[in-house]
Parts: C-alpha cells; structure tokens; sequence
C-alpha cells in the first residue's frame, strides 16, 4: 500500500486529491490547521474515525512555518509521496500580507524539500505551483516561457518553483513542479472569483442578495475542473523522472464571459446584477493566461474534458442546490 501525505488537504484540490487516491487504494495522511472551529467540511463525506485500526485518511495538526514539526511529520509518516497543496494562495490578499504570504508559500514549500533531504527517504515530491508566476508574458503560456510575476503570491511561488528544480538537481529528490492553471470546482473558495460570480448567482436568483461587484471584468484565463486536474499531480509522481508541467485546457475566457453564462444559466442577464468596483482591482494587474499543455497530454497522456462554459453551469447548479 502505497502512502501519501498531503498539505492543503482541506482545500480544494486537497479534498479531491484524497478521494482520488483513497479510490486507488493509498494511505493518505493530511496536515490540517489547528482551529477553534472545524475546517474540514470539504472532507466530511471520507471521513474516517482514527480508532478505526485500518482507517486511511489520517489527519495531522501542523502549519508550514513549523519546519521542525513538518520534518518531524515526514519522519513519522515516511510517504511515498508529497503533494504541497497549502499557501496562502489568494492573490489580491498578498498585496495585503506579503511577509505572511511569502513565508508560508516560498519558505515553507523549502521546509518540506528539506525534511525529505535530511530523512533519506525515496519520496517523491510534487510542488503545486502556479499560472500567475507567467505574470505579464503573452499567452500561451508552456514550461519555456518566461516568468514575470506580478503580485507577492506569484513570487514566493516562483521561489517555491526554483527551489524544488534545486532540490532535485542538487539532492537528486523526486521533486516536480505542476504549474497548473485557474482549475474551480463547487468547492472553489468563495472569495475567488468563480465562486463569487456562480455563488452571487445562486443567491439573486433566490432574491437574497441585488447586485455582485467585481473587479477587471476584461481578465482572460484559462479554466479547468479541479477533480479532473487532480489525476494530474498524481501521473506526474509516477513518471520515472521528475520533471515539471504545465496543465491547462488551452481556451481562455474574460471574467465578463464567465459571468455571462453563469447568469444566463439561471435565467438572469448579467448586465442587470454586475458592478464593476475599483477596489478589487490588484495593484499590477495579470491580463492573460492560456496554457499550453502540449507536454502534459504527451509524457502523461492527460487532457482536460470539461470546458470553461460547461464548468460554471455546474457551479451554478451547485450553488443554487446550496440554497435550496
């Protein structure tokens, strides 16, 4: 039996991450944040009580600036696997913590690159890195491009991202970097953009909320579907060497477009609800991101299926479900 320990479990990703390997028959080990209050709704539904002898989902207290308590945690678990999921990822809060942000993110993703080095273990290690590190290069974007990073997010990824290329180059660690592309799910965060959008959606339809406000409505990016994203990260861990990959759909779309469909599918015209405001608008703006994957779909025999515009009426539906 094969064991994985994942960061970020609790997110997005992380939540289908572990579904996906729980069905392949993996131990899965989870670092969670300790809270006064439960922060594990994504995970409820796999659940498994820990005083269950042959339990599978096993979850442990730590944070990514504890580098003692996460070297410890490699140790004790010994995995076969890494997947760094966690960050403080939401860009425009970066603006807000960018001491914070390029702790968690940058040194934190070092910390666990050497807890694998120092242990001497065989785990191989995938970094998920980030569409934002291409900043203000043109689309489309692939593993040649240059990066320009335009927010604090996107930098202390980028030292994530050449940390990880060091540690594999010179430690010999299994590490790869995925740098994958806006990827959104019903359990997308509610303060990115997508969520916000379909979820303001659920909530006028259902006459609780008037009016849903917005920043750069002309932002082009290229949007996946989380749980398939997820089979990825894993097929990158199980090439025989690391490498690192970009994955995307290839199509892009504007922030207005997504809005668009995502009211026109629940019968509302865009126009009547959106307000553009100002103030959520970033600092040094990223105005285009379309991935070219070409790499991925080769060496992996990955591709996406789900498009952009099929994507937000499942969210929609999702949300409207919420509130039923």
């Amino acid at each position: 039996m094969k064991r994985a320990f994942i960061t970020g479990i609790t997110g997005q990703d992380g939540s289908y991450l572990a579904e996906f390997l729980l069905a392949k028959g993996y131990e899965v080990h989870g670092l969670i944040r300790r809270s006064s209050s439960f922060n594990t709704g994504r995970l409820d539904h796999i659940y498994q009580d820990p005083h269950i002898p042959d339990a599978k989902l096993i979850l442990h207290y730590g944070d990514l600036m504890d580098g003692v308590g996460i070297t410890n945690l490699v140790r004790e678990i010994q995995p076969d696997e890494i997947y760094n999921l966690a960050a403080q990822s939401h860009v425009m809060v970066s603006f807000t913590m960018p001491q914070y942000t390029a702790q968690v993110d940058g040194v934190g993703t070092v910390g666990i690159l050497e807890a694998i080095r120092s242990s001497g273990l065989e785990t191989r290690f995938y970094q998920a890195s980030t569409s934002e590190l291409f900043g203000s290069t043109p689309p489309p974007q692939n593993e040649a491009s240059p990066f320009r990073p335009r927010s604090p997010y996107a930098a202390s990824k980028l030292m994530a991202y050449w940390s990880t290329v060091n540690y594999r180059e010179a430690f010999g660690v299994h590490a790869t970097n995925g740098v994958l592309f806006n990827h959104e799910s019903p359990r997308r965060g509610e303060t990115f953009v997508t969520r916000k959008i379909t979820r303001a959606v659920a909530a006028i339809k259902k006459g609780r909320q008037e009016k849903l406000y917005l920043g750069n409505l002309e932002a082009v990016r290229d949007w996946g579907y989380a749980k398939e994203y997820v089979e990825s990260m894993w097929l990158m861990l199980q090439q025989k060497d690391p490498s690192d990959y970009v994955v995307a759909t290839g199509v892009g779309a504007t922030v207005r477009e997504f809005a668009e469909v995502a009211f026109a599918h629940a019968g509302l015209d865009w126009k009547d609800f959106v307000v553009e405001d100002q103030r959520y608008r970033r600092p040094t703006e990223v105005d285009a991101l379309i991935g070219d994957s070409s790499k991925a779909r080769r060496a992996l025999n990955w591709a996406p299926k789900t498009k952009w515009d099929e994507l937000a009426r499942l969210m929609v539906d999702a949300d409207l479900q919420l509130l039923a």
